[in-house]
């Protein structure tokens, strides 16, 4: 790590709308912020070629590809797991997400959701990659699909929600649990119990910008910076340096995502 207090965001959307206007003085921020790392994430192909695109530009900017299950709409391609495949071959690709369940907005019926998620985890497995899980409102069935695949190359649950006992289910699967913002809410205390509960080597920690602005700037757009923020908060829980946390959760990213300190 350059300095020990290098942060890694292991999940952001800069490429969304809302920095159109300034994205490049958000990644000057960033980079001031301490936050030198950063994965760009997918939700359908176009997207993913953004992604990658983002990351052949900017150093320490790496991209995740993938249908999210609220983009069914990509299936009616009869290619698309051949186009994402071709894109996965890049060597910015570290990831294939993010990818899962959506039972909140529920656009796509559970069987088809289900289909596009096992399909892209089979494509992961086929490029030894780690997969990003999408799951909102649907504990059951990821936890029901992953303990069926049990994907050897590394599972990363996106903006971690639940109780101690499903952070526990999915970490005796080999999942690591990646927190953003929604962890520092004062009423979130099901979530406090888990920074509480989980060691620091299961974790990671994302913004999921330009969403989940952590407390106090709920509400407003997210953005890399405040990446130092959900640090903190974990740090002030666990009676640990925020160093500590930039440290554990860097070593832990870049381990998940087959990445070393020399990688540009």
């Amino acid at each position: 790590m350059s300095t020990q207090h290098s942060f890694f965001d292991s999940h952001a959307h800069l490429n969304n709308e809302q920095f159109a206007a300034d994205r490049g003085n958000v990644v000057s921020r960033m980079r001031a912020a301490g936050v030198t790392r950063v994965c760009e994430i997918g939700y359908d192909l176009v997207s993913s070629q953004a992604a990658i695109k983002s990351a052949e530009t900017n150093d320490g900017c790496w991209a995740v590809i993938g249908v999210q299950p609220n983009h069914p709409e990509v299936a009616n391609d009869p290619h698309w797991l051949d186009h994402l495949g071709a894109l996965a071959v890049h060597p910015k690709v570290v990831a294939i997400g993010e990818i899962g369940f959506d039972h909140h907005y529920a656009i796509a019926p559970v069987a088809v959701q289900e289909e596009l998620f096992r399909s892209q985890i089979a494509l992961a497995a086929t490029h030894r990659l780690p997969i990003v899980i999408h799951s909102r409102e649907a504990h059951a069935d990821t936890l029901r699909v992953l303990s069926d695949v049990r994907h050897p190359y590394g599972v990363i649950m996106h903006s971690f929600s639940g109780d101690v006992g499903y952070a526990e289910a999915c970490i005796a699967i080999g999942c690591t649990l990646s927190l953003s913002g929604p962890i520092t809410f004062k009423n979130n205390t099901q979530m406090h119990a888990v920074v509480d509960a989980v060691g620091l080597e299961h974790l990671l920690i994302e913004t999921d910008s330009p969403y989940l602005s952590p407390h106090p700037l709920r509400g407003k757009r997210n953005e890399p910076t405040n990446v130092p923020v959900i640090a903190a908060f974990i740090a002030a829980r666990k009676g640990c340096s925020v160093a500590e946390v930039a440290a554990a959760t860097w070593d832990n990213a870049n381990r998940v995502f087959g990445l070393s300190d020399d990688n540009g």
